[in-house]
């Protein structure tokens, strides 16, 4: 009797050693498929999953219909931790672009992935404030302080560095990337 027990025992181990064993779903990974099923994307967005068998990676395509940033392709990757929903996905910009709540690394500034982030928040609420960072730059709390300047002051010479950095151009000094469509 003890015999069977020992092979079922060594069995099982072997089995969970096994590239065929099941990977332990997270509870991050759990609450990213929910927020992925609730997703209301519009027309204007897509997201691409470069790895399919990882969903706490992915990128993130706006393409705006509207405002000033109107005929780009702009690339997000998020990144979320297994302490997600706890912690907020990390936010970056692929391209470099002129935006005043996006510095020229990619980092974005949005209340919502810093300082009020909440549990209760879902992906659909950072991508709806994504979404709304081009159609309404925020001078007030800039990561750009030199494109937050110009909007503040002057918003048509804003709109023309927009339209030139968005076509691959130089503005003040720093060649952006070409993000039109």
């Amino acid at each position: 009797m003890s015999l069977k027990i020992w092979d079922l025992k060594k069995k099982k181990a072997d089995d969970a050693k096994s590239p065929a064993a099941k990977k332990k779903v997270t509870s991050a990974q759990l609450r990213v498929q929910h927020d992925l099923q609730e997703l209301s994307l519009s027309s204007t967005m897509k997201t691409i999953f470069p790895n399919p068998d990882d969903i706490l990676n992915f990128n993130l395509i706006i393409e705006p219909d509207e405002g000033m940033y109107k005929g780009g392709s702009f690339t997000f990757t998020f990144n979320i931790n297994q302490n997600f929903p706890h912690d907020p996905p990390k936010v970056k910009c692929t391209q470099k672009i002129y935006h005043p709540n996006i510095d020229l690394e990619g980092n974005v500034c949005l209340n919502i992935l810093r300082e009020d982030w909440k549990p209760v928040l879902n992906l659909n609420a950072v991508i709806v404030g994504m979404q709304f960072l081009f159609l309404e730059p925020n001078a007030s709390d800039p990561l750009n302080k030199e494109a937050a300047e110009d909007l503040r002051t002057n918003r048509e010479a804003f709109k023309r560095n927009v339209r030139t950095s968005m076509a691959g151009g130089i503005v003040k000094g720093i060649q952006y990337d070409n993000v039109m469509r």
